[in-house]
Protein backbone atom coordinates (compact mmCIF):
# COMPACT_ATOMS: atom_id res chain seq x y z
CA UNK A 1 0.00 0.00 0.00
CA UNK A 2 0.90 3.59 -1.03
CA UNK A 3 -0.09 6.98 1.62
CA UNK A 4 -0.51 8.99 -1.24
CA UNK A 5 -1.35 12.45 1.03
CA UNK A 6 0.64 14.43 2.90
CA UNK A 7 1.53 14.02 6.48
CA UNK A 8 3.31 10.57 6.39
CA UNK A 9 5.37 10.91 9.83
CA UNK A 10 4.54 7.16 10.24
CA UNK A 11 6.26 5.92 6.93
CA UNK A 12 9.20 8.29 7.93
CA UNK A 13 9.74 7.18 11.73
CA UNK A 14 9.88 4.06 10.27
CA UNK A 15 12.76 4.22 8.05
CA UNK A 16 14.57 6.49 9.77
CA UNK A 17 13.90 6.24 13.61
CA UNK A 18 12.87 9.68 14.00
CA UNK A 19 10.15 11.63 13.25
CA UNK A 20 10.85 14.75 10.87
CA UNK A 21 9.68 18.40 10.59
CA UNK A 22 6.41 17.91 8.52
CA UNK A 23 5.66 20.78 6.05
CA UNK A 24 3.28 18.20 3.93
CA UNK A 25 0.56 18.19 5.87
CA UNK A 26 -1.16 21.63 6.56
CA UNK A 27 -1.87 21.54 10.20
CA UNK A 28 -2.53 24.81 12.75
CA UNK A 29 1.31 24.91 13.67
CA UNK A 30 0.40 26.24 17.21
CA UNK A 31 -0.78 22.57 17.77
CA UNK A 32 -3.77 20.95 19.29
CA UNK A 33 -5.42 23.27 21.81
CA UNK A 34 -5.28 22.87 25.82
CA UNK A 35 -9.01 22.87 26.11
CA UNK A 36 -9.46 20.72 23.28
CA UNK A 37 -6.75 17.98 24.58
CA UNK A 38 -8.30 18.15 28.50
CA UNK A 39 -11.48 17.67 26.95
CA UNK A 40 -10.78 15.19 24.79
CA UNK A 41 -8.97 13.37 27.81
CA UNK A 42 -12.13 13.69 30.21
CA UNK A 43 -14.34 11.69 27.34
CA UNK A 44 -12.14 8.31 28.15
CA UNK A 45 -13.61 8.16 30.80
CA UNK A 46 -17.17 7.88 28.76
CA UNK A 47 -15.29 5.35 26.49
CA UNK A 48 -16.94 2.13 27.65
CA UNK A 49 -19.99 3.80 25.94
CA UNK A 50 -21.40 4.25 22.53
CA UNK A 51 -21.12 7.61 20.94
CA UNK A 52 -23.92 9.85 20.12
CA UNK A 53 -24.68 8.12 16.73
CA UNK A 54 -26.73 11.87 15.43
CA UNK A 55 -23.86 14.19 17.25
CA UNK A 56 -26.93 15.85 18.72
CA UNK A 57 -24.39 18.24 21.57
CA UNK A 58 -21.92 18.88 18.81
CA UNK A 59 -24.57 19.65 15.80
CA UNK A 60 -26.58 22.00 18.24
CA UNK A 61 -23.17 24.09 19.32
CA UNK A 62 -22.65 23.98 15.07
CA UNK A 63 -25.86 25.28 14.55
CA UNK A 64 -25.30 28.40 16.85
CA UNK A 65 -22.06 29.09 15.34
CA UNK A 66 -23.27 29.28 11.85
CA UNK A 67 -26.69 30.36 12.07
CA UNK A 68 -28.35 27.47 10.38
CA UNK A 69 -30.39 24.26 11.90
CA UNK A 70 -28.88 22.00 13.75
CA UNK A 71 -31.15 19.04 11.29
CA UNK A 72 -29.20 20.70 8.63
CA UNK A 73 -25.90 19.26 9.62
CA UNK A 74 -24.20 16.10 9.59
CA UNK A 75 -20.52 15.43 11.29
CA UNK A 76 -18.58 12.90 9.84
CA UNK A 77 -14.98 11.20 10.67
CA UNK A 78 -13.17 14.38 8.77
CA UNK A 79 -14.46 15.87 5.25
CA UNK A 80 -13.18 12.93 3.50
CA UNK A 81 -15.97 10.57 4.93
CA UNK A 82 -18.48 13.32 4.09
CA UNK A 83 -17.13 13.24 0.51
CA UNK A 84 -17.36 9.58 0.22
CA UNK A 85 -20.84 9.47 1.20
CA UNK A 86 -22.13 12.24 -0.63
CA UNK A 87 -21.11 10.03 -3.44
CA UNK A 88 -22.75 7.12 -1.97
CA UNK A 89 -26.18 9.25 -1.52
CA UNK A 90 -26.36 10.61 -5.22
CA UNK A 91 -24.75 8.25 -7.14
CA UNK A 92 -24.37 10.59 -10.17
CA UNK A 93 -23.79 9.31 -13.64
CA UNK A 94 -21.46 12.28 -14.18
CA UNK A 95 -19.62 14.57 -12.21
CA UNK A 96 -17.34 18.00 -12.88
CA UNK A 97 -14.59 18.57 -11.28
CA UNK A 98 -11.37 21.25 -11.54
CA UNK A 99 -8.07 20.61 -12.19
CA UNK A 100 -5.63 20.89 -9.78
CA UNK A 101 -7.97 20.24 -6.62
CA UNK A 102 -8.34 17.64 -3.70
CA UNK A 103 -7.76 14.22 -4.98
CA UNK A 104 -10.30 11.95 -2.93
CA UNK A 105 -13.15 13.58 -4.70
CA UNK A 106 -12.15 11.91 -7.70
CA UNK A 107 -11.44 8.91 -5.71
CA UNK A 108 -15.11 8.60 -4.58
CA UNK A 109 -17.07 9.19 -7.79
CA UNK A 110 -14.74 6.68 -8.82
CA UNK A 111 -16.30 4.15 -6.10
CA UNK A 112 -19.49 5.04 -7.90
CA UNK A 113 -18.56 4.20 -11.47
CA UNK A 114 -19.43 8.18 -12.16
CA UNK A 115 -18.04 9.20 -15.30
CA UNK A 116 -15.76 12.46 -14.52
CA UNK A 117 -15.32 15.85 -16.24
CA UNK A 118 -12.13 18.09 -15.64
CA UNK A 119 -11.84 21.68 -16.03
CA UNK A 120 -7.79 22.52 -15.71
CA UNK A 121 -6.93 25.73 -13.93
CA UNK A 122 -4.02 27.01 -16.26
CA UNK A 123 -0.88 27.98 -14.93
CA UNK A 124 -0.78 30.75 -17.46
CA UNK A 125 -3.82 32.05 -16.25
CA UNK A 126 -2.28 32.02 -12.87
CA UNK A 127 -4.44 28.82 -12.00
CA UNK A 128 -8.36 31.23 -11.65
CA UNK A 129 -11.48 29.69 -12.19
CA UNK A 130 -13.89 31.65 -13.29
CA UNK A 131 -18.23 30.47 -13.96
CA UNK A 132 -17.14 30.80 -17.98
CA UNK A 133 -14.56 28.09 -17.30
CA UNK A 134 -17.46 25.81 -16.09
CA UNK A 135 -20.09 26.99 -18.26
CA UNK A 136 -18.95 24.52 -21.37
CA UNK A 137 -18.48 21.45 -19.21
CA UNK A 138 -21.53 21.07 -16.58
CA UNK A 139 -24.51 19.85 -19.16
CA UNK A 140 -25.38 17.23 -17.70
CA UNK A 141 -23.59 16.96 -14.85
CA UNK A 142 -25.14 16.16 -11.25
CA UNK A 143 -22.22 16.87 -8.83
CA UNK A 144 -19.70 19.25 -8.59
CA UNK A 145 -16.52 19.19 -6.13
CA UNK A 146 -14.88 22.19 -5.31
CA UNK A 147 -12.49 23.89 -2.80
CA UNK A 148 -12.12 26.99 -1.65
CA UNK A 149 -9.45 27.53 -0.78
CA UNK A 150 -8.05 25.54 -3.72
CA UNK A 151 -5.78 22.63 -2.23
CA UNK A 152 -2.99 22.81 -3.31
CA UNK A 153 -2.80 26.38 -4.84
CA UNK A 154 -4.35 28.36 -2.17
CA UNK A 155 -6.47 30.48 -4.02
CA UNK A 156 -9.62 31.72 -2.96
CA UNK A 157 -12.28 31.92 -5.27
CA UNK A 158 -14.72 34.88 -4.48
CA UNK A 159 -18.04 35.16 -3.15
CA UNK A 160 -19.85 36.87 -6.16
CA UNK A 161 -18.11 34.57 -8.25
CA UNK A 162 -19.45 31.71 -6.30
CA UNK A 163 -22.61 32.75 -6.58
CA UNK A 164 -22.70 33.14 -10.13
CA UNK A 165 -21.26 29.12 -10.02
CA UNK A 166 -24.42 28.00 -8.11
CA UNK A 167 -26.99 29.81 -10.23
CA UNK A 168 -24.91 28.10 -13.18
CA UNK A 169 -25.50 24.52 -10.94
CA UNK A 170 -29.07 25.46 -10.49
CA UNK A 171 -29.73 25.80 -13.97
CA UNK A 172 -28.19 22.36 -15.06
CA UNK A 173 -29.77 20.64 -11.69
CA UNK A 174 -25.65 20.02 -10.62
CA UNK A 175 -25.11 19.41 -6.92
CA UNK A 176 -22.57 21.97 -5.73
CA UNK A 177 -20.79 20.97 -2.85
CA UNK A 178 -17.89 23.83 -2.05
CA UNK A 179 -15.57 22.42 0.30
CA UNK A 180 -14.11 25.45 3.00
CA UNK A 181 -12.04 23.14 5.13
CA UNK A 182 -9.21 26.01 4.86
CA UNK A 183 -11.28 29.07 4.11
CA UNK A 184 -10.53 29.73 8.33
CA UNK A 185 -6.88 30.31 7.71
CA UNK A 186 -7.79 33.40 5.16
CA UNK A 187 -8.25 37.18 5.73
CA UNK A 188 -12.07 38.28 5.34
CA UNK A 189 -13.04 34.80 5.86
CA UNK A 190 -16.21 35.20 7.07
CA UNK A 191 -17.33 37.48 3.79
CA UNK A 192 -15.66 34.58 1.43
CA UNK A 193 -18.15 31.91 2.96
CA UNK A 194 -20.83 30.37 1.21
CA UNK A 195 -22.63 29.83 4.32
CA UNK A 196 -25.17 32.84 4.34
CA UNK A 197 -26.22 31.44 0.61
CA UNK A 198 -27.84 28.03 2.18
CA UNK A 199 -31.14 29.21 2.82
CA UNK A 200 -31.43 29.98 -0.43
CA UNK A 201 -29.93 26.93 -2.12
CA UNK A 202 -31.34 23.97 -0.95
CA UNK A 203 -28.99 21.47 -3.35
CA UNK A 204 -25.94 23.58 -1.64
CA UNK A 205 -23.63 21.65 0.37
CA UNK A 206 -20.41 22.78 2.29
CA UNK A 207 -17.81 21.04 4.24
CA UNK A 208 -15.54 22.12 6.94
CA UNK A 209 -13.29 20.20 9.37
CA UNK A 210 -11.84 20.81 12.48
CA UNK A 211 -8.94 18.91 11.02
CA UNK A 212 -6.75 21.85 10.08
CA UNK A 213 -8.15 24.61 12.12
CA UNK A 214 -7.50 23.10 15.62
CA UNK A 215 -4.45 20.22 14.94
CA UNK A 216 -7.26 17.67 15.51
CA UNK A 217 -5.84 15.57 11.73
CA UNK A 218 -5.89 12.08 14.07
CA UNK A 219 -8.91 12.68 16.09
CA UNK A 220 -10.78 13.09 12.73
CA UNK A 221 -13.69 15.23 12.81
CA UNK A 222 -15.66 16.53 9.99
CA UNK A 223 -19.65 17.93 8.91
CA UNK A 224 -21.21 19.19 6.03
CA UNK A 225 -23.32 22.06 6.43
CA UNK A 226 -26.65 21.20 3.88
CA UNK A 227 -29.43 23.36 2.11
CA UNK A 228 -32.13 21.33 2.90
CA UNK A 229 -33.03 19.23 6.49
CA UNK A 230 -33.90 16.08 3.32
CA UNK A 231 -30.76 16.22 2.06
CA UNK A 232 -28.91 15.96 5.51
CA UNK A 233 -31.25 13.23 6.80
CA UNK A 234 -29.63 11.14 3.64
CA UNK A 235 -26.24 12.01 4.44
CA UNK A 236 -26.78 10.91 7.82
CA UNK A 237 -28.18 7.57 7.03
CA UNK A 238 -25.52 6.83 4.57
CA UNK A 239 -22.81 6.56 6.99
CA UNK A 240 -21.99 4.30 9.74
CA UNK A 241 -23.47 4.09 12.34
CA UNK A 242 -21.21 5.40 14.12
CA UNK A 243 -18.76 7.88 12.02
CA UNK A 244 -17.52 9.98 15.43
CA UNK A 245 -16.18 9.36 18.42
CA UNK A 246 -17.22 10.28 21.98
CA UNK A 247 -13.47 11.77 22.28
CA UNK A 248 -13.84 13.68 19.02
CA UNK A 249 -17.31 14.69 19.75
CA UNK A 250 -16.16 16.21 22.98
CA UNK A 251 -13.13 18.18 21.52
CA UNK A 252 -15.30 19.62 18.78
CA UNK A 253 -17.54 21.02 21.46
CA UNK A 254 -14.18 22.05 23.32
CA UNK A 255 -12.62 23.86 20.39
CA UNK A 256 -15.46 25.75 19.14
CA UNK A 257 -15.02 28.00 22.51
CA UNK A 258 -11.16 28.31 21.23
CA UNK A 259 -11.79 32.17 20.03
CA UNK A 260 -8.41 33.25 21.37
CA UNK A 261 -6.62 30.30 19.58
CA UNK A 262 -8.25 31.02 16.32
CA UNK A 263 -7.19 34.59 16.59
CA UNK A 264 -3.81 33.62 17.46
CA UNK A 265 -3.35 31.03 14.17
CA UNK A 266 -4.60 33.81 12.08
CA UNK A 267 -2.07 36.26 13.22
CA UNK A 268 0.34 33.82 12.66
CA UNK A 269 -0.34 32.50 9.08
CA UNK A 270 -0.95 36.49 7.91
CA UNK A 271 2.63 37.33 9.31
CA UNK A 272 4.47 34.61 8.15
CA UNK A 273 2.55 33.40 4.89
CA UNK A 274 3.93 36.21 2.67
CA UNK A 275 7.29 36.08 4.19
CA UNK A 276 7.95 32.63 3.28
CA UNK A 277 6.27 34.04 -0.33
CA UNK A 278 9.14 36.52 -0.42
CA UNK A 279 11.86 33.74 0.95
CA UNK A 280 10.99 30.90 -1.99
CA UNK A 281 11.15 33.76 -4.36
CA UNK A 282 14.39 35.16 -3.47
CA UNK A 283 15.94 31.28 -3.53
CA UNK A 284 14.38 31.22 -7.41
CA UNK A 285 11.04 29.37 -6.83
CA UNK A 286 8.38 30.32 -8.78
CA UNK A 287 5.10 30.76 -5.80
CA UNK A 288 1.58 30.56 -6.13
CA UNK A 289 0.34 33.43 -3.90
CA UNK A 290 -2.12 31.50 -2.01
CA UNK A 291 -4.26 32.83 0.48
CA UNK A 292 -4.37 29.49 2.85
CA UNK A 293 -1.90 28.25 5.31
CA UNK A 294 0.17 26.56 2.32
CA UNK A 295 1.94 27.60 -0.68
CA UNK A 296 2.43 25.83 -4.12
CA UNK A 297 5.84 26.55 -5.88
CA UNK A 298 7.31 24.93 -8.76
CA UNK A 299 10.73 23.94 -8.55
CA UNK A 300 13.76 22.98 -11.61
CA UNK A 301 15.08 20.32 -9.07
CA UNK A 302 12.58 17.15 -9.52
CA UNK A 303 14.07 15.31 -6.79
CA UNK A 304 13.96 17.96 -4.21
CA UNK A 305 11.27 16.26 -1.94
CA UNK A 306 13.73 13.54 -1.59
CA UNK A 307 16.62 15.45 -1.02
CA UNK A 308 14.66 17.44 2.30
CA UNK A 309 13.57 14.11 3.21
CA UNK A 310 16.91 13.03 3.75
CA UNK A 311 17.54 16.28 5.71
CA UNK A 312 14.62 15.80 8.13
CA UNK A 313 11.66 17.62 6.31
CA UNK A 314 8.85 16.65 4.50
CA UNK A 315 7.28 18.55 1.93
CA UNK A 316 4.06 17.44 -0.26
CA UNK A 317 4.97 16.06 -4.15
CA UNK A 318 2.20 17.32 -5.99
CA UNK A 319 2.98 15.62 -9.04
CA UNK A 320 -0.18 13.22 -8.71
CA UNK A 321 -2.72 16.07 -8.34
CA UNK A 322 -4.04 16.30 -11.53
CA UNK A 323 -3.49 19.29 -13.61
CA UNK A 324 0.46 19.27 -12.11
CA UNK A 325 3.59 17.58 -13.12
CA UNK A 326 6.74 17.07 -11.60
CA UNK A 327 8.85 19.59 -10.27
CA UNK A 328 5.47 21.07 -8.27
CA UNK A 329 5.72 21.11 -4.30
CA UNK A 330 3.69 22.67 -1.31
CA UNK A 331 4.63 23.36 1.87
CA UNK A 332 2.84 24.11 5.34
CA UNK A 333 2.98 27.50 6.91
CA UNK A 334 4.37 27.16 10.54
CA UNK A 335 6.40 28.61 13.10
CA UNK A 336 8.63 31.41 12.30
CA UNK A 337 11.43 29.09 13.27
CA UNK A 338 10.84 26.17 11.42
CA UNK A 339 10.22 28.26 8.65
CA UNK A 340 13.23 29.65 8.86
CA UNK A 341 14.88 25.66 9.16
CA UNK A 342 12.93 25.36 6.07
CA UNK A 343 14.19 28.23 4.07
CA UNK A 344 17.68 27.27 5.35
CA UNK A 345 17.84 24.09 4.31
CA UNK A 346 15.95 24.94 0.86
CA UNK A 347 19.14 27.17 0.59
CA UNK A 348 21.58 24.48 1.05
CA UNK A 349 20.28 21.86 -1.07
CA UNK A 350 19.16 24.34 -3.95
Amino acid sequence: MTETHGGDWTGYETEYGFLPLDFSANVSPLGLPDGVREAARQALQDADRYPDSLCRTLRTRLAERHGIPAAQIVCGNGAADLIFRICRVLRPKKALLTAPDFGEYKQALREENCEIRTVTRWESEGFLLHREDLAGSIHGAELLFLSNPNNPTGLVTGREELRKILKLCSNEHCVPVIDECFLDFTEGSDAQSLIPDLGQNPNLVILRAFTKTYAMAGLRLGYALCGSKAFAERLQSAGQPWPVSNVAQAAGIAALQEEDYVNRLRAQISEERPRMIRALTAIGLRVIPGKANYLLFCCEDKELGEKLRKRGILIRDCRNYAGLTEGWYRIAIRSAAENDRLIHTLGEVL
